[in-house]
């Protein structure tokens, strides 16, 4: 009975962790995404307003830097939300599941 307890104890843990995770990388994406965001906004007020932003780090934004950026942001968007559809939380589960079942069988054998 203490083993099962102690089990539900690690397992609410872990998934606690599992959370934190997810959230602190969806937090840093929202953060590089608002960033590009006023990246955008700049690049197209520099090219296509003919704002004269010409000083370091500002002038180095041009179109292949925009490009680049937009590709890692999608990529970022796509391992990060994409994964966790088609990765559900069912799958999570049931992996956690089987990884402290293996665990349990470990400790069993030494014992």
């Amino acid at each position: 009975m203490e083993v099962r307890m102690e089990n539900d104890t690690n397992s609410k843990e872990l998934m606690e962790e599992i959370a934190r995770e997810k959230v602190q990388k969806i937090k840093k994406f929202y953060t590089h995404l608002f960033i590009f965001v006023i990246g955008v906004i700049v690049y197209v007020s520099k090219a296509y307003l003919g704002a004269p932003l010409n000083f370091w780090p500002i002038k180095f934004i041009n179109e292949f830097f925009m490009w680049c950026w937009t590709f890692i942001i999608v990529v970022q968007g796509i391992r990060l939300f994409l994964s966790q559809n088609i990765l559900s939380k069912n799958w999570e589960d049931q992996k956690i599941k089987e990884i402290l079942e293996k665990e349990k069988t470990n400790k069993q054998n030494w014992e």
